[in-house]
């Protein structure tokens, strides 16, 4: 059995049900609160813009971001004297709130801590409430094949669907879903868009003059963190549309402002998503 320690789980995630009235939410828009850090907030952004450019004219999303692992929903939660903190709660205690959006990132010694705790406290003003957890790229990607080796996988993307699939399905959604089975839990594996545009990247099969390293607009990554360029936004983006308001991106006309089908990524990864874990 393949082992991942502590650190390498840390550095994983560092980057870092029925539905009746809400159906016509999600027709024209829903109301959401999404919180994590800079691995989440650029798809956050995004899909304000993409939502309304889909028709979802009643999309409202209020955000609460913040860098590292200060933007994992177990820091946020600790970090009771925080704005951030008292700002979460506040948008929650307003009630409504259709989607509650957040980082997989956790503690590596209890996974579901800050995520139970924010979800047993939405619940008291949002009992309809339905849950995402974004699962963020492995960070620092020019170590991603030494990384994916010391744990015995072949490549980044091996690497990356354990993670998936153990330590964020197996260990958190599981049992988040047994601990709140009357609601609705579901993932988006964004990281994804990023790997996979990277490798694209190297196999040359981008349709951009796009960079490993380098400036926002023509990269896949703007620092060694392994920041999001734009194309991997944009993609990322799309990811979301699909996931959250099922939108179908073969018939999605928004620009992203690329030449490479960005839009066909989104998809190929979308649909190779375990579909027990779709919205």
């Amino acid at each position: 059995m393949k082992k991942v320690s502590l650190l390498l789980l840390a550095i994983f995630l560092g980057a870092c049900g029925p539905e009746d009235e809400s159906q016509n939410n999600l027709n024209q828009g829903e109301k959401m609160l999404l919180m994590g850090n800079s691995f989440f907030r650029p798809y956050a952004e995004q899909l304000n813009d993409l939502a309304i450019d889909a028709g979802f004219v009643s999309h409202n999303a209020e955000t609460v971001f913040r860098g590292g692992e200060n933007g994992r929903p177990i820091n946020f939660w600790n970090d009771s004297e925080s704005a951030e903190h008292q700002a979460i709660k506040a948008i929650l205690n307003q009630g409504n709130i259709d989607v509650f959006g957040m980082t997989a990132g956790h503690d590596p010694e209890n996974p579901i801590e800050g995520h139970k705790a924010w979800i047993e406290y939405a619940l008291e003003r949002n009992p309809d409430i339905t849950v995402f957890i974004s699962i963020p790229p492995i960070d620092y990607p020019a170590l991603w094949s030494e990384l994916a080796q010391e744990n015995g996988f072949g490549t980044i993307q091996e690497f990356y669907e354990y993670g998936i699939n153990q330590l964020i399905h197996n260990a958190m959604v599981d049992q988040l879903r047994a601990e709140f089975p009357s609601i609705n839990i579901f993932t988006i594996p964004t990281g994804w868009a990023t790997i996979n545009l990277a490798q694209m990247q190297l196999d040359d099969l981008l349709l951009d003059e796009i960079e490993l390293f380098g400036p926002k607009p023509s990269s896949i990554f703007t620092d060694s963190k392994g920041h999001q360029g734009q194309i991997v936004i944009e993609t990322g983006g799309l990811l979301w549309l699909n996931a959250i308001y099922d939108v179908d991106l073969q018939l999605n006309n928004y620009e992203t402002g690329f030449n490479t089908n960005l839009h066909q990524i989104a998809i190929d990864i979308a649909q190779a998503h375990d579909p027990a874990y779709r919205r």
